[in-house]
């Protein structure tokens, strides 16, 4: 099921863009819009949006295939003028998709008014419009002077805004105590044992009150100085900084990062390294990391001529734990595009399981609540259908009336421990409820 929202249901309407370069933007973070941000960057730089020219919504098990349907044809009719020419610059819509098909959460590309991006040390502003297509005979010579009018009636570049504080959130368990996570661990490593899947993966619920209104763009502020090298974001509410990218399209080449297998840092220098050894030579979480790289390799092989790996797992370092990591590069053999190929991968065995068909119906039936678009496809697309796209981690979704739901899940194989499990998510909670104050 797909909604455009009513400014793009008459058939007469168009997008204009115009991108130009700046002097500077930095920093970006204090541009954004701090009730509805709009944000994608990593090491300070990406891009923010301002305002909404558009929305797309979906809902169900074509909710990828309709947004992209309805992207295509945006784009096809879009007039642009795109000056800068580097990925994130012309048109573009933030994204952000349910994780699972039955979900209640409305999956969502956002067309911005105005965008502010800066990248490789080059920052741009694009304003985005959409004017009524003027029916075919009476176009003319005046034609592009409308459409430059309406675009530049877009919103002013906004000043950074002063830096406040973090706002508190009191976090409590959601739907599912730590009691019955470590059920349900249990239960899945029954049914692994039993031979009817290999992995799922369990996630957890935390629950609490957003009540300062200016208080996102501390959050977000929060991740990206805590975690630079991950993907910061924000689209319609959903905020965080995952570590994975599920799919990057740029130009005919394509690239994603599998990550499964984690272990907490250690308490000094020495401690440290020795957690990073152990977690490259345990058997379970190698076991668990190939099902995640297999996984990746068997949905993206279709669409490319070229498909690398890295030879072995590499250790990822964030500030509080170290992951197992597998980068994949290649160059794409059927003109897909970054949504195609969202909707091909997702979602992974590092956040479904193995085999995918049965993890699902799994975790769905031991999780007990709704994912909404956590462990989802979050990031942005352009107009030629080149983007950035991570699998929505480390986050939280903030609901209209205030209400934050923090996520955090582990991969669940054979020879998993319940407490242990419950203790990776703790560990994984972290880097959100520490945004939020906590």
């Amino acid at each position: 099921m797909t909604n455009t929202d009513a400014a793009h249901q008459g058939a007469r309407s168009r997008l204009v863009v115009h991108t130009e370069p700046v002097d500077e933007l930095a920093p970006l973070i204090p541009r954004a819009d701090p009730r509805h941000p709009l944000l994608w960057m990593r090491r300070g730089e990406g891009i923010v949006g301002l305002g909404e020219t558009l929305r797309i919504e979906t809902t169900g098990v074509d909710r990828v295939a309709d947004a992209a349907a309805v992207w295509t044809e945006l784009a096809a009719d879009a007039d642009v003028d795109d000056r800068v020419g580097l990925p994130g610059t012309g048109l573009v819509a933030f994204g952000a998709f349910a994780f699972a098909d039955e979900s209640e959460s409305t999956s969502v590309l956002i067309v911005p008014e105005l965008v502010l991006g800066r990248r490789d040390g080059r920052a741009w502003v694009t304003r985005i419009a959409l004017v009524e297509q003027p029916d075919a005979d009476a176009a003319g010579d005046g034609d592009d002077g409308r459409a430059d009018a309406a675009a530049s009636e877009s919103l002013e570049i906004p000043e950074p805004a002063p830096r406040r504080r973090v706002p508190r959130v009191t976090f409590a368990p959601g739907a599912v105590p730590p009691e019955r996570y470590e059920a349900a661990v249990s239960e899945a490593v029954r049914r692994i044992d039993g031979g009817e899947l290999a992995k799922v993966v369990l996630a957890r619920e935390l629950v609490g009150e957003l009540h300062e209104e200016d208080g996102l763009r501390a959050t977000i502020h929060r991740l990206a100085e805590d975690y630079p090298d991950t993907w910061v974001f924000a689209v319609d509410g959903l905020i965080g900084a995952s570590p994975e990218t599920l799919v990057r399209v740029d130009h005919g080449t394509v690239s994603s990062r599998v990550l499964a297998g984690t272990t907490a840092r250690g308490a000094g220098e020495a401690s440290d390294r020795q957690r990073a050894v152990a977690l490259t030579e345990s058997a379970k979480d190698r076991a668990e990391h190939a099902l995640a790289v297999a996984s990746a390799v068997k949905r993206l092989e279709p669409h490319t001529a070229r498909l690398d790996a890295s030879p072995e797992p590499f250790t990822l370092q964030l500030p509080n734990l170290w992951h197992l990591a597998t980068d994949l590069k290649g160059t794409l053999g059927d003109g897909s595009s970054a949504l195609d190929l969202v909707r091909a991968v997702h979602p992974t065995a590092a956040v479904a399981g193995t085999p995918r068909r049965v993890a699902l119906s799994v975790l769905a039936e031991l999780e007990g609540f709704d994912r909404g678009r956590y462990a989802g496809p979050v990031g942005w697309v352009d107009g030629d259908g080149d983007g950035e796209w991570a699998i929505a981690l480390r986050c939280a979704q903030i609901d209209a009336d205030g209400t934050v739901h923090a996520y955090a899940g582990c991969g669940i194989v054979h020879d998993s421990v319940p407490a242990d499990e419950l203790a990776e998510t703790d560990m994984k909670f972290r880097p959100i409820v520490e945004a939020f104050g906590g």
